[in-house]
């Protein structure tokens, strides 16, 4: 059995998602297995390293599947890049260890997320951002961000359909930078609930227009209640930017 690692980047503004869901194949992870599947002749399921929302977009995405045909990495990444939609791209292609599991040996996962704040639309970025029209108040939002950094429970900061039992989380770091009209907030992690980040940018947005405090972050935190939180940052804006397979150095 050979076990194929793949590096993948996607623009998943049409898509419901990373994860296949049922019959649906409009997933990135259903048009991928649709294409190594005719690749193979076989019955492939691949496994992503993380489930990305609708609409979210990753610069790195990283899925394994493992097959009986004996196929080299440049026929592989040619075949796939040649059958898949534009709007999905296969970097790279590596024969791993049988035993390379993509999700299971995640080790940690950064997440970027870009507002456009400016009164007026970024007609090239509108798909690919979220336009706050307010000034956002910097100082503010990184005092905020201090917050949740570390372990901590993150029930209030998950989605109400979760599924996940275990709520404790780590986040190492949580930067936030401005450039030319941009506020971009750049969270690294050993992982995620779903719809996490987007609910952290949206009490960061909340703290950024005055509507919360900086300090009112832990409180929700402690609370474990999702309607704490405030609103949710769209999905446009989110990039899943990088995942480690290697221990995180301290």
């Amino acid at each position: 059995m050979n076990n194929y690692k793949l590096t993948i980047q996607y623009d998943g503004g049409r898509y419901k998602g990373w994860q296949r869901l049922g019959d649906s194949d409009n997933t990135v992870q259903g048009k991928i297995e649709k294409a190594v599947s005719v690749l193979t002749g076989e019955e492939i399921e691949i496994i992503g390293s993380s489930r990305t929302d609708a609409g979210v977009h990753a610069l790195m995405q990283v899925a394994n599947f493992r097959t009986n045909q004996e196929l080299s990495e440049a026929r592989v990444m040619s075949f796939l890049n040649h059958y898949l939609p534009p709007d999905i791209s296969i970097t790279r292609v590596e024969i791993v260890d049988e035993r390379f599991h993509a999700r299971f040996q995640a080790t940690d996962k950064t997440y970027l997320y870009k507002i456009w704040n400016r009164e007026y639309s970024h007609p090239f970025m509108r798909k690919y951002s979220m336009h706050v029209v307010k000034p956002l108040d910097i100082h503010r939002m990184r005092q905020a961000a201090a917050h949740f950094i570390g372990e901590h429970d993150f029930t209030a900061y998950a989605n109400a359909k979760s599924k996940k039992k275990d709520s404790v989380r780590t986040i190492y770091t949580l930067d936030i930078q401005e450039k030319d009209g941009f506020i971009e907030f750049r969270v690294q992690g050993n992982g995620f609930l779903y719809n996490m980040v987007r609910k952290m940018v949206g009490t960061l947005i909340a703290v950024g227009l005055g509507e919360k405090s900086a300090d009112d972050v832990p409180a929700i935190i402690l609370s474990k209640e999702r309607l704490q939180t405030g609103g949710m940052a769209e999905a446009e804006g989110l990039y899943l930017e990088e995942i480690s397979f290697e221990p995180r150095g301290e």
